[in-house]
């Protein structure tokens, strides 16, 4: 077989990023310019919109960081994997839908915390499932065509719902029913490129149970912590995920919600952020044809080094062009750090403990998120200057270079 040809089963766990990946989309543009419509009902200020908006992700993004790595361990259950990727899957889902009856911005926001923590916690299990489906030597490329093919597919979503939101006044739909409608169809969309995976995968790599098997995955969880210290690869390299991931999900996280409260055009926000899944689905393709020839380890480095750049550039955004160009470069490297990433930390753990791994990297994911977000909020409240809360992702990206090039040199 072709080192670049799918297998079945491959194809199905790449489809799941195609299905969340429309809901990414939507949390990245659309949805932050709701919550601003909201605030603004509500006589809420620029700054305490994107405020509250970042405490929010916060939130969810911390809720999910505690219980990740307990879920995870539990997941590495024989036959447990999937009823729990399911039961967050559904939880997101439903959520989704419920985000277009709630027009009040507080209570909207507490229903999009409980999304982005079904969402997230069904991303745990996901991952960790990609050493069930592939072989090591095809995780890079398989991990970067998920990625990839995300971007893509969640254009067809996100461009009927910016549709219905645009021009829903021609047909008559108020913005209340037009996002309803675009919420059901990011839902609807999630849900179908979810069903093969759930038809077909198999959890191979697991952990038998005698007793109780949520006793045994808080022991499991227990000594793995404290043996953690001694996988010193996987340590220090999610000491360095941690910082470094930061600057990509609060990037991710704050994008739309930064240029609205910049004064940015709208539509050309949008337009924008459709560009950037445009351009990430031929980059992330990219990286995973070009891990094939170059260790992963030097495209994750150049991936950071291009992010620091990115981050440095994002604190003199002033117009949108400026804002165009962003969207461009952060598409030329999003697929690539964090499929290879993914893959990179897949290879250095034991395939028996992918979950529980999974789970504990999510700490590092979301609690840097958490702090990413919250950082850029509570310095944009203090200082009344958005700027300058987006000025300290970059220092995260140079520690996270640092650490990560410890890691390389730590031998298997």
């Amino acid at each position: 077989m072709s080192s670049f040809k799918l297998t079945k089963l491959e194809k199905h766990w790449i489809y799941y990023d195609i299905g969340n990946s429309a809901f990414t989309m939507l949390l990245a543009t659309i949805i932050p310019i709701y919550f601003n419509g909201l605030a603004e009902a509500a006589n809420l200020s620029s700054v305490d919109y994107i405020a509250y908006w970042g405490y929010a992700a916060s939130i969810a993004t911390l809720i999910i960081a505690l219980i990740g790595p307990v879920l995870g361990t539990l997941a590495d259950t024989k036959d447990f994997k999937k009823p729990l990727f399911s039961l967050f899957l559904v939880i997101g889902l439903l959520s989704l839908v419920g985000l277009g009856f709630f027009d009040h911005w507080l209570i909207f926001l507490i229903i999009f915390v409980v999304c982005r923590i079904g969402y997230s916690g069904s991303l745990i299990f996901y991952d960790s499932m990609l050493g069930d489906v592939t072989t090591p030597t095809r995780m890079d490329y398989i991990s970067s065509n998920g990625y990839a093919w995300g971007y893509i597919g969640s254009c067809v979503p996100f461009i009927i719902a910016l549709g219905l939101v645009l021009g829903g006044g021609a047909l008559g739909l108020s913005i209340t029913i037009a996002m309803r409608l675009a919420f059901c169809v990011t839902a609807l969309w999630w849900l179908l490129f979810t069903l093969p995976l759930l038809r077909n995968y198999k959890q191979l790599n697991y952990v038998e149970h005698s007793g109780t098997a949520f006793r045994e995955s808080f022991r499991r969880l227990s000594h793995t912590l404290k043996n953690m210290r001694h996988q010193k690869k996987a340590f220090i390299f999610l000491l360095a995920f941690f910082f470094y991931i930061d600057g990509v999900y609060t990037i991710i996280d704050m994008a739309t919600a930064y240029g609205t409260a910049l004064g940015l055009d709208t539509t050309g926000l949008l337009l924008a952020l459709l560009v950037t899944q445009i351009v990430a689905f031929p980059f992330a393709i990219l990286f995973g044809r070009l891990s094939q020839r170059f260790a992963t380890s030097r495209l994750i480095t150049l991936c950071i080094v291009a992010y620091f750049g990115i981050a440095v550039f994002a604190m003199f955004l002033e117009s949108q062009v400026q804002f165009w160009i962003l969207a461009v470069l952060v598409g030329m490297f999003q697929g690539g750090i964090q499929a290879l990433s993914r893959s990179y930390f897949a290879r250095i753990i034991p395939s028996e403990q992918s979950g529980e791994y999974f789970g504990i990297m999510d700490i590092c994911g979301k609690g840097a998120s958490f702090m990413g977000t919250t950082l850029v909020s509570i310095v944009s409240q203090i200082t009344g200057n958005i700027n300058l809360g987006v000025g300290a992702i970059a220092i995260l990206f140079l520690v996270g270079l640092a650490l990560f090039r410890v890691t390389v040199s730590i031998k298997d």
